[in-house]
């Protein structure tokens, strides 16, 4: 089954303790995000912090027990576009409370190689999110399968990662 529309939203809207992503790639490109990202890397910076949908919800699910959390893979250099996540979108949410974290693969193994990025629901529901090889999603697709991989994955990229804030404190976001 594919997601879009309102039945991707109600992913957010229903699940009742955790809403988990794992993300893999350098760059995604989001056409929601295209201008805001050309202004970065002309050199602009934002305002902030902000309140939005998004970090409206990890304030609500935290009020009421649950959590929201996500595992970035990456390795050095950055690239622009995870430069601006961190100081567009990862900055505010993780102050907001969602656990953000940083799995740097720099000189390492890879733990998770070969795993797609995927959202994770309740430990129970998974949503692979499909992606061509320069960021541009192709769909979202319910896994039908055990989700006990996927759970594994999570204890993995969490174990071997950093929260986000720890993690920038100690690099440089400007190259």
């Amino acid at each position: 089954m594919f997601l879009d529309g309102e039945e991707w939203q109600a992913k957010f809207r229903d699940f009742q303790t955790e809403a988990w992503r794992l993300e893999t790639l350098p760059e995604y490109r989001m056409p929601q995000e295209a201008e805001e990202f050309r202004r970065f890397r002309s050199g602009e910076t934002f305002a902030g912090p902000f309140e939005d949908y998004w970090t409206g919800l990890i304030r609500r699910c935290k009020e009421n027990g649950g959590s929201i959390g996500r595992v970035h893979i990456l390795s050095r250099p950055l690239s622009d576009y995870l430069r601006f996540e961190f100081q567009r979108y990862y900055a505010h949410s993780a102050r907001a409370g969602e656990d953000i974290r940083i799995l740097d693969v720099t000189g390492r193994e890879n733990p998770l190689s070969g795993i797609q990025d995927f959202w994770m629901f309740d430990k129970k529901t998974i949503v692979l999110m499909n992606y061509e090889p320069d960021g541009r999603q192709v769909n979202r697709e319910v896994y039908r399968g055990d989700p006990n991989p996927f759970i594994e994955c999570q204890q993995i990229a969490i174990s071997e990662s950093v929260p986000f804030l720890e993690y920038v404190s100690k690099i440089d976001l400007r190259s």
